[in-house]
């Protein structure tokens, strides 16, 4: 019986030594959760939309120091505007798409960057316990159409620490894409430059495949 456990012991201790070294060509699978802090670049009195961000990240360890991600999210964005003497909640959800490179600098601490194309997937503003489509409550509050682009695109980037399977995350997503379609207005093109600016946190547990 003490034979049995102690080889199940070094084999669950070999397990753990290998995945902590993190072995190249190792595929691991990541659920995550989190929070976002999220706003908007262009809106000079605009807060924080605080928001959830969830999902799995596949991972490709190619050498000791440096592997590929690539995640499938769901992300609460957006921000709270205000419009007189209320505050609205611009709600701005997307599936974004992660693909990044990891640099392990230290000991389960790496640094990374990539891209993020996104897919919004909800468009609604709340003002006063009424909630509706952002385009139609902007055609009403100033008799102009917006469209809320379906595509979105940004630049990932931030840290990461591993420690006993568990993955602290902490990212800035710095958006590209101007999140709405222009209008004319006198027969004049409005652009506006409303932006995705994203702060994330999430805490993940990573296994092998």
């Amino acid at each position: 019986m003490k034979k049995l456990m102690m080889a199940a012991g070094l084999l669950l201790l070999g397990f753990g030594t290998s995945f902590a070294q993190n072995a190249v060509g190792m595929v691991t699978l990541q659920p995550k959760v989190g929070v976002n802090v999220a706003c908007l670049t262009d809106e000079d009195d605009s807060q924080a939309r605080v928001g959830f961000t969830g999902g799995v990240e596949l991972g490709y360890q190619v050498t000791n120091k440096f592997a590929l991600t690539g995640a499938l999210m769901y992300s609460q964005q957006g921000a709270k505007v205000d419009y007189d003497e209320l505050t609205g909640t611009m709600k701005l959800d997307y599936i974004n798409i992660p693909i990044l490179a990891n640099v392990y600098v230290a000991k389960g601490l790496a640094v990374k960057a990539g891209i993020q194309p996104a897919f919004n997937v909800n468009k609604k503003i709340t003002v006063g316990g009424i909630s509706m489509d952002i385009e139609d409550a902007y055609e009403q509050g100033t008799g102009q159409r917006v469209k809320v682009k379906s595509f979105d695109f940004s630049i990932p980037m931030g840290l990461s620490y591993e420690i006993n399977g568990l993955v602290f995350d902490a990212r800035y997503n710095l958006g590209l894409s101007k999140i709405v379609d222009g209008f004319k207005y006198e027969g004049v093109k409005v652009q506006p430059d409303d932006k995705n600016s994203v702060f994330q946190l999430t805490i993940g547990y990573k296994f092998a495949l």
